[in-house]
């Protein structure tokens, strides 16, 4: 029998530990942190041996192959070790694609992963598709894989999951962007993020589809460099005889359907950067076999997705808005240029690496006031000293939303979009954004 050692035990691990037990093999999970009650509850029943606060190295060593979750970096001793024994370590993803015979969209890009996925998979599944939500939401694609099997998967990807991925294929691959983000995982070199980013290209055939934006900075460089065999379906910011979509005057337009066009009234997501997800979902829902007007009617009930430029409330004439989920320069530029009042922007967390010079000028431009919400804000209060605005430093939640209370004035907006990872104060970006709510919440009681 062979052994698979699962390394981190969330939902990617535990859905990777339930398949590898129904495929025969004999299976030990490791998390270096602690395991929720919950999986612990499942891995007891299923009499899937387990551990956690730390690896036990031989347990591991002895595996014939290694599943590790996407937030574990290479340079851990444990993967390091492993990779010196030859021992191959994998995603879930990897893993999964294996033992299912499902057609896959794939979608990755350094902004929109999620509002794409999510859109594609709404839109397909109203279709009456037999569709699966995988990859950084929904549950595991290996769990789904196991217990309830789709004839289609619509699987966002992040960059991490990318380098664990070798013979996995995406019949539809969907690349938003590039811009910088997890630097600090890739040497802080663009060159290598990029090349993480175009991994899923690989492996595709001359039967399969390719969506790409046509103005990326990297993409269509790279694409000449790889010479990919799938077909390739371009959307463009302006019309252009390349594009199979592109952003008209009050429309988005789709040649590629055949005189495809959508009002931008009639689709429920707004903003520039919204229409580019919109053009990506369509092209890659027409690729899988949706019809236009199935597709006009997914984009015109489209709910948006939580922690990206969600409404949490108003309190006291200012509004709230949660966008937990702008964790890099490029989500929070985009959050700034969809604002059309006064600002009083939250920034902080994580540094992956950032340069904000970026969204200085929409700094200057529409912020009232900077909060800083994380452990270390030196960088934030050097690069933004001279800006000439009130600034302050947190290290709650609850602080920081009573500091943006108190900047902002009737008919302002304060917008939690942070530029960085959440972990130093937070168990994640849901964390982040959840508490944020609740001290929205918190404030209207006041009111």
């Amino acid at each position: 029998m062979k052994r698979l050692a699962v390394l981190g035990a969330a939902e990617s691990g535990i859905g990777t530990a339930v398949l590898g037990q129904k495929m025969g093999y004999d299976v030990f999970v490791s998390d270096s942190g602690n395991i929720k009650d919950c999986y612990k509850a499942e891995l007891e029943a299923r009499h899937i041996l387990w551990e956690e606060g730390g690896h036990t190295l031989p347990s591991i060593m002895d595996a014939d192959e290694v599943v590790k979750s996407p937030g574990i970096p290479d340079t851990v001793p444990v993967i390091r070790q492993l990779h010196e024994k030859g021992i191959p370590v994998i995603s879930e993803i990897e893993f999964a694609g294996r033992y299912t015979k499902a057609r896959m969209v794939c979608i990755t890009g350094s902004n929109g992963k999620t509002t794409t996925t999510s859109l594609i998979f709404h839109i397909m599944k109203k279709a009456g598709f037999n569709v699966g939500l995988a990859g950084n939401i929904g549950r595991s694609l290996a769990r789904q894989v196991a217990e309830n099997d789709k004839d289609w998967y619509v699987i966002e990807l992040s960059s991490f999951q990318l380098d664990g991925m070798f013979r996995f294929r995406a019949d539809i691959g969907v690349l938003l962007n590039i811009t910088p983000d997890h630097l600090d995982r890739y040497d802080y070199k663009m060159e290598n993020y990029a090349a993480s980013k175009m991994r899923i290209l690989q492996n595709q055939r001359s039967e399969d589809s390719f969506v790409y934006w046509m103005q990326d900075e990297y993409i269509p460089e790279e694409l000449c460099r790889l010479k990919p065999a799938s077909r390739q379906l371009a959307f463009s910011d302006t019309e252009n005889a390349e594009t199979a979509a592109f952003i008209g005057e009050n429309s988005l337009v789709i040649p590629a359907f055949e005189g495809f066009e959508i009002p931008f009234d009639d689709i429920m997501l707004q903003g520039r950067h919204n229409m580019r997800n919109c053009m990506a979902a369509a092209l890659a829902s027409r690729a899988a076999g949706v019809v236009p007007s199935d597709i006009k009617a997914g984009m015109k009930d489209f709910p948006g997705i939580e922690h990206r430029l969600e409404y949490a409330g108003e309190a006291n004439g200012v509004r709230y808005i949660n966008d937990s989920k702008a964790t890099n320069i490029d989500a929070c530029y985009c959050a700034l240029e969809s604002m059309t009042t006064p600002v009083v922007l939250i920034l902080g967390g994580l540094d992956k690496g950032n340069d904000y010079t970026t969204i200085a000028p929409l700094v200057h431009k529409k912020c009232r006031a900077l909060v800083f919400l994380g452990m270390d804000n030196t960088k934030l209060q050097n690069f933004f000293a001279d800006f000439g605005l009130p600034t302050c430093e947190v290290r709650s939640m609850k602080d920081c939303v009573r500091a943006c209370a108190d900047f902002a004035q009737v008919g302002d907006t304060v917008l939690l979009s942070p530029c960085c990872a959440s972990f130093d104060l937070f168990h994640n970006m849901e964390d982040r954004g959840e508490q944020f709510k609740q001290q929205v919440k918190a404030l209207q009681a006041e009111a």
